[in-house]
């Protein structure tokens, strides 16, 4: 019916000159209304993504975040050194499963914390554990090179014990560390590896704790 409608009028509107071009530009108007509305709908549409709320996160961070970055990754590469050292030098189960355990879990949170620390345009994190006593500089439970040294010299039960023992501060500092992080930094990301670290660890702990002699 409507083309039928339009074509009579341009028919009819042939001689009429201007009113003509009026009548057809109202046909070709009515026509196309649901065109129109479809290239507003489309026009509208986002023509690139916005930044994802992931993304945006992420680049949110203030110096606390730094500071649990650069901090946390050479705190957890030296328990991924004491959890190496269990190899060839206890044939406990349970200390075997626990260094495994460790490993696998603090290795790639060293990758996401520097991984991040380069995504603020901060300096790399560094491994060098030289000078880093006990408690020092906000490294809570990290051990001197001397330690690291006695404790490669042992094995056996007594390798076992010392292990247990130093493994417990060290998580220890490490939920100290993240405690500050949670109530301090900004970064939800960050922020959430610290929990996770806090839960985590606590747990290996009280298993370790269990696996002391009297």
């Amino acid at each position: 019916m409507f083309l039928t409608r339009c074509t009579n009028l341009k028919i009819a509107a042939s001689g009429i000159g201007v009113a003509a071009v009026l009548v057809l530009a109202g046909c070709s108007d009515d026509g196309g209304d649901h065109d129109m509305d479809s290239m507003g709908a489309s026009s509208m549409s986002p023509t690139t993504s916005a930044p994802s709320a992931s993304a945006e996160a992420t680049a949110q961070f203030n110096d606390a975040d730094v500071m649990f970055a650069q901090m946390m990754y050479p705190h957890h590469a030296q328990a991924v050194e004491m959890a190496q050292l269990v190899d060839g030098r206890t044939t406990n189960p349970r200390i075997i499963e626990l260094a495994a355990a460790i490993e696998s879990a603090q290795g790639p949170e060293m990758t996401q914390l520097q991984q991040w620390l380069q995504q603020w345009g901060q300096p790399a994190p560094s491994t060098d554990m030289g000078g880093m006593d006990h408690g020092g500089d906000g490294m809570s439970g990290m051990m001197t090179e001397q330690d690291m040294t006695d404790l490669a010299a042992m094995s056996g039960t007594e390798f076992d014990q010392a292990w247990l023992t130093m493994m417990i501060e060290h998580h220890t500092g490490a939920i100290e560390m993240a405690n500050t992080e949670i109530a301090d930094g900004s970064n939800e990301q960050a922020k959430q590896m610290a929990s996770t670290i806090v839960q985590s660890q606590q747990t290996e702990i009280d298993t370790m704790k269990a696996l002391q002699t009297p």
